[in-house]
């Protein structure tokens, strides 16, 4: 249950300073953080393990902290169709979404910004 807290605060603090984050990544610092990203990366997210009510909002943390070519991995244990149609209506064209895995009961999605 704490992993599951932990992963909804992370994702608040994303999708709450991602701009903020970003303009900092742009700006000249002397340390750049940005040399850990790399666009081939995948990050898991496991939606069993959070909260429903606050799965969706997590989950647009997560993306909302992705890099243009970072992809999520995003398992759930069932087709989350109502969740597509919203990133479908908030992100337009700028994700892309791939099923890895579709059987009742096992959904495994690959979440890419563009």
């Amino acid at each position: 249950m704490y992993h599951a807290y932990m992963l909804i605060v992370i994702a608040w603090f994303a999708a709450r300073f991602a701009n903020n984050f970003h303009n900092l990544r742009e700006s000249k610092m002397s340390h750049n953080c940005s040399n850990t990203i790399s666009t081939d990366q995948l990050y898991p997210f496991d939606a069993r393990g959070v909260a429903k009510r606050f799965r969706h909002a997590a989950i647009f943390g997560a993306l909302d902290a992705l890099n243009p070519g970072e992809t999520m991995a995003f398992v759930n244990d069932h087709d989350p169709l109502p969740l597509l149609a919203q990133l479908t209506q908030r992100y337009g064209e700028s994700i892309a979404i791939n099923y890895v895995t579709r059987e009742r009961g096992q959904i495994a999605i690959n979440f890419t910004r563009k």
